[in-house]
């Protein structure tokens, strides 16, 4: 622990040396930058919640905040410092945002001076670490999840497991969970915040994450504790913590939960070979609609998550699926504030009465419904795709739930599951859909996925755009072909661990083009936000 505490120390002082000093943007221009993210206050009605609900929220707010905190380690480092370094408010805030100096919707591009170019592994690894002396380490869970690397009082590199390297901030947080599990009526979300609690304290999150999939009757959600692996660029091996309180919508999520027992028919209906999609969903996945409260670490970092399909652990997808969250409210912000502007401006006038919020939310629901579709193992039987396909794995991945999510809303037509008497308004919303994510740049997993998809649907004319109105227009026919074509060549490149077959196709088309680029700076211009940030917290639902 001493060494730990030694090391942490040391990362804190160099970045203290390094820290953000402002550059010469004026306070007006990074202002504006403030500004392409739209304030919006998160609410939620908690009047059918009971009194024991409402107490064990104020819990919640408490452990996730702490999951806010380590972020902000992993992710830069000193938070104190690098906000008090800020020469105006607006320069701070848009570090809160970013949660660092590096502005991540640009590239990662440093928007202050003096801080260099942001580590591809963040503050995961140490910043002088060479690829190959990572290689040469010798440590058995050097490539976990949950781990740190960081340098001995000799110089060599050692591995520290995150319940160690952050204790004070774990035992805290498993401490309010636990609290907060004692307040639980549900015994569902009983089981899952105990559950939970000790796994934060000992990096094992198998059975918490069983735990979790085995609620049904929760009216609130607690995703808590290292999640995704984005914020590692170097190998994507680290996972960020984060933290989402969400509140069920019980009606939004009684008119979907059917959609779930169908996933073994729509993996049958995949368009690719038998060996590519052999493998059967678990049957256990769970839709949920919910208004989510707090975001807090990666999840609140740059650009903001309107749904989750989780866990990640492909273990239990195979023995249980994973639950899909749709985040309602913070859903309708961003349509109603970014998409819908973008849609009357590059959108063809006869095609913008298409984009229309339920299409917008099924597009997104089946997203991440489509996660769990695909196979996890290769065909040869000789590893994971994930395993395989290395650095590329979360982009492919994310290409693979985009294309798909609008395959199923196709199929989904076709079996008479929804009540679809055109597909253009999924069509059309989907393109407009890529207008508003491609702004948030490709230095995301998300981010060149959404390119690929662009190039990959317009090289094949699923959608044309018209020199004389600068809009876009969507062909129906050309995009069911194109659509099914691209889900083929993903899924044939998982189910290969084809790793330089992925390569290529980013390298050729997850790039921004000059006339996307300037049809993006008009969008710019109109000041269409690109994002959202959230007045949040225990203020914002009356505790």
């Amino acid at each position: 622990m001493r060494q730990t505490t030694i090391y942490c120390a040391a990362l804190a002082i160099a970045l203290t040396a390094c820290g953000p000093k402002p550059n010469n943007n004026s306070q007006s221009t990074m202002q504006q930058k403030v500004d392409e993210f739209a304030l919006v206050e998160l609410k939620a009605d908690i009047g059918h919640l009971a009194d024991n609900d409402k107490q064990m929220l104020g819990l919640l707010f408490e452990a996730a905040q702490i999951m806010d905190d380590i972020f902000w380690t992993q992710a830069y480092g000193d938070k104190e410092q690098a906000l008090s370094s800020a020469a105006d408010e607006a320069t701070r805030e848009f570090i809160r945002i970013n949660y660092g100096p590096w502005e991540r919707l640009n590239g990662n591009e440093p928007f202050v001076d003096g801080v260099g170019k942001k580590p591809l592994g963040a503050q995961f690894y140490p910043t002088d670490m060479t690829q190959d002396e990572f290689e040469a380490f010798e440590a058995p869970d050097k490539t976990s999840l949950y781990t740190i690397i960081r340098r001995d009082a000799n110089g060599q590199l050692q591995s520290i497991p995150y319940h160690q390297a952050y204790k004070p901030q774990i035992d805290r947080a498993a401490e309010l969970i636990a609290q907060a599990a004692q307040l639980a009526d549900e015994p569902g979300l009983k089981a899952y915040l105990e559950s939970r609690a000790q796994a934060l304290l000992t990096d094992e999150y198998f059975e918490s994450d069983i735990a979790w999939m085995s609620m049904k009757d929760n009216k609130i959600d607690f995703v808590v504790g290292p999640t995704e692996n984005y914020e590692d660029a170097l190998f994507g091996y680290k996972a960020a913590h984060e933290a989402f309180i969400l509140i069920k919508d019980l009606d939004w999520t009684a008119k979907i939960a059917r959609f779930s027992a169908l996933l073994p028919e729509l993996q049958k209906s995949l368009p690719v070979e038998p060996a590519y999609k052999s493998e059967t969903p678990g049957m256990d996945s769970d839709l949920g609609v919910y208004d989510v409260v707090f975001y807090g670490g990666d999840c609140n970092a740059g650009s903001k998550t309107i749904a989750i399909n989780l866990p990640n652990d492909p273990r239990v997808h195979l023995e249980k699926g994973s639950r899909k969250l749709q985040l309602k409210n913070a859903m309708r912000y961003k349509f109603d504030k970014i998409l819908l502007p973008i849609a009357d401006l590059l959108i063809d006038e006869d095609q913008r009465a298409n984009v229309k919020f339920d299409a917008f939310f099924e597009n997104v629901m089946f997203h991440e419904v489509a996660h769990g579709l695909g196979i996890k193992n290769l065909v040869s039987g000789e590893g994971t795709v994930r395993s395989a396909l290395k650095d590329r794995y979360n982009a492919i991945e994310e290409g693979k739930a985009d294309i798909l999510g609008l395959f199923m809303v196709q199929q989904l037509a076709k079996m008479g599951e929804i009540e679809k008497a055109d597909m253009m308004d999924n069509y059309v919303t989907f393109v407009a859909g890529i207008f508003r994510s491609v702004r948030f740049g490709t230095a995301s997993a998300h981010g060149k996925a959404n390119m690929v998809c662009f190039n990959y649907l317009r090289e094949r004319g699923a959608f044309s755009r018209n020199p004389e109105t600068n809009t876009y227009r969507v062909d129906r026919d050309k995009m069911a072909t194109a659509m099914a074509e691209l889900a083929r060549d993903i899924l044939t490149y998982q189910g290969n661990g084809d790793y330089e077959g992925v390569s290529k196709l980013f390298n050729e088309k997850a790039v921004i083009g000059e006339q996307l680029r300037a049809d993006l700076q008009r969008v710019a211009e109109a000041n269409i936000p690109r994002d959202l940030r959230y007045k949040q917290g225990r203020d914002m639902l009356g505790l």
